[in-house]
């Protein structure tokens, strides 16, 4: 699953798009692409061995700011409010009400 995020691009160090095989070193920055939010960590320090999923966060730091969760809340609340999922092609309504705000958006930048 790490190796396939690195292979598309969803893991960068420092700016970089990364390998899987890539090592890391304390207080380097990774940015992690999952579910459309950039997560930022920050590693404090290495383990001497592998250790359990619980004791990870004693060597990272979480530095996401808060307005990516946001900016996910709002992008998840907007696609419910305006058609359900799988409700299918939009309606003529639907159509001529998009068709309108595109003329609309038109005439104002002219």
């Amino acid at each position: 699953m790490a190796s396939e995020a690195c292979n598309k691009g969803q893991v960068r160090i420092d700016d970089k798009s990364v390998k899987p095989s890539r090592e890391v070193y304390p207080l380097q920055e990774i940015i992690v692409r999952k579910n459309q939010i950039n997560h930022k960590l920050k590693i404090t320090d290495l383990p001497n061995s592998r250790v359990s999923a619980k004791l990870v966060d004693i060597y990272r730091m979480d530095l996401t700011p808060k307005s990516e969760f946001e900016q996910q809340e709002l992008l998840k609340y907007s696609k419910e409010y305006y058609r359900a999922k799988g409700e299918g092609r939009p309606t003529k309504k639907d159509r001529r009400d998009i068709t309108d705000y595109w003329k609309d958006n038109d005439s104002k930048k002219d």
